[in-house]
């Protein structure tokens, strides 16, 4: 047994490569030597999202606190909130993040595939972003 106490494993300030705007990440569990799934306190201000990604394994991203917004490629941006669960598709292409005025906490749970978790692409855009 292993009990990762609280405080212990830090936060980092999301990379403008992977967000844009005000983004913390704080590891919830890592992958362990005979597991492949990690997971992640993801809370975005006002505005914050992913870029464009995808991961091998698909993504479950569960809705902690906030509102928020998710979209598939080629699908409409869906508001979440609260209990909500998001199940994105091995290789589906997606991005998550707040809404245009309320801040959003989600834990996300992915799974690594030949040592790969998550290919990032482009940013979305404000177009792309406003079009909810």
């Amino acid at each position: 047994m292993e009990i990762l106490k609280n405080g212990t494993r830090g936060s980092f300030k999301g990379p403008e490569a992977w967000f844009t705007g005000q983004v913390r990440v704080e590891p919830v569990f890592p992958k362990q030597p005979k597991t492949v799934a990690q997971g992640a306190l993801v809370t975005f201000e006002p505005g914050a999202r992913t870029a464009w990604h995808t991961h091998p394994a698909g993504q479950t991203i569960i809705i902690q606190t906030g509102l928020g917004w998710v979209q598939k490629e080629n699908g409409p941006i869906i508001e979440v909130g609260p209990g909500d669960v998001v199940y994105f598709e091995p290789d589906e292409k997606h991005w998550h993040g707040a809404s245009a005025n309320c801040a959003m906490s989600h834990i996300a749970v992915q799974e690594e595939v030949n040592g790969e978790v998550v290919t990032w692409m482009e940013q979305v855009s404000e177009e792309q972003y406003n079009a909810k």
